[in-house]
């Protein structure tokens, strides 16, 4: 039997205090990100994370096929308002719907945290009246080592986080950008671009390795442009502001791709709005398609072809997962990744 790892064995691995170790990894503020990255990789490293609590997961642990007990039965639905991640937004807003089903059909009370909470998110709630919490979106690395901290079983809805680690759920961005990159190659598309940052989020960077894989698997040269990985921007104006300039280099170079391979509706709906003020034709002389499925994918001109997320699936899909976990706590955690369709629409056609 392994020996437990202790905050002091994580100090001197890193070189700071047990006080600074304690701060970081319970999410506190105090300690600087680049310290604090560097004592939850060391805890990570040394097992800290993988070894049991001394404090249960839930005091009261509810069997499998039991509703759990009226006094504890509250979920926290975490989606914090940055990056546009909110209750009105057309994609995020269509999880927390299937999530506000699933927890009806269960008798279960739901709680919305809109804040961006970097500590004390204990004031905020009562942990001992909480059964569990989904977390949708992106969630700050500190904010996820307090609610660690806490014991509250937690399940991420399209965000995960590789020190802290937890029960996940995703689309299979992967295996669905591979699919919509496969149907362009099949209609002689060669000069394919991917638009999106990859740093932006796990979802995005997935599709990037979709996208990047079946070009490999069709013998197909990868000429990516930089650039269209590292663009910044939030809303749509702002993000055709900064693609708008990337595209005309490209065009003046003569360079401009037959096809875009976009990592979300937007960025995609951008991409069209940027190509149409240039005097090019889409799909006639390039084709772009997007991902997510969103209402203004087929109300846009011309309407977008895309990969269909099942957002209302994800959400209820989180509650059965969390339900699950708080019933086992000590099982394995799951990644599960969900199924989307291509959605051919007008924005594709063949290449020029």
């Amino acid at each position: 039997m392994s020996k437990k790892v202790t905050m002091q064995q994580i100090a001197d691995h890193v070189g700071v205090s047990k006080f600074a170790v304690s701060k970081a990894l319970s999410g506190k503020s105090g300690v600087s990100p680049d310290t604090r990255e560097k004592i939850i990789q060391a805890a990570t490293q040394l097992g800290y994370f993988s070894q049991k609590r001394n404090k249960p997961a839930v005091s009261r642990q509810p069997t499998p096929n039991r509703r759990p007990s009226a006094e504890r039965d509250t979920i926290v639905v975490l989606i914090p308002n940055v990056r546009e991640q909110n209750r009105q937004s057309t994609f995020w807003g269509r999880i927390i719907d299937g999530i506000t089903e699933g927890l009806e059909n269960n008798n279960l009370g739901m709680m919305i945290v809109t804040e961006h909470i970097t500590d004390n998110f204990t004031k905020l709630i009562n942990p001992d009246a909480v059964l569990g919490l989904i977390g949708v979106g992106l969630i700050s690395n500190q904010l996820l080592l307090e609610i660690r901290k806490l014991g509250i079983p937690f399940v991420l809805v399209d965000h995960e986080d590789s020190l802290i680690p937890s029960d996940v759920l995703f689309m299979n961005n992967y295996e669905c950008v591979r699919r919509a990159t496969n149907y362009l190659l099949g209609n002689g598309h060669r000069e394919v671009q991917f638009v999106g940052n990859i740093r932006y989020s796990r979802s995005f960077y997935d599709r990037w390795l979709g996208f990047r894989s079946m070009l490999e698997e069709q013998d197909t040269e990868l000429r990516q442009e930089k650039k269209l990985l590292e663009f910044e921007g939030v809303n749509r104006s702002e993000i055709t502001e900064q693609l708008e300039p990337i595209l005309r280099e490209l065009k003046g170079k003569g360079r401009l791709p037959t096809a875009f391979v976009c990592a979300n509706d937007s960025i995609a709906i951008c991409i069209m709005t940027a190509l149409m003020k240039m005097g090019v034709d889409v799909p006639g002389e390039v084709s772009v398609c997007g991902f997510d499925n969103i209402e203004d994918a087929s109300l846009s001109s011309p309407k977008l072809s895309t990969v269909h997320v099942n957002k209302e699936a994800l959400g209820q899909r989180s509650v059965e997962t969390l339900l699950w976990r708080i019933s086992h706590p000590d099982d394995p955690k799951e990644k599960i990744l969900l199924a989307g369709d291509f959605v051919l629409r007008e924005s594709t056609s063949v290449a020029r």
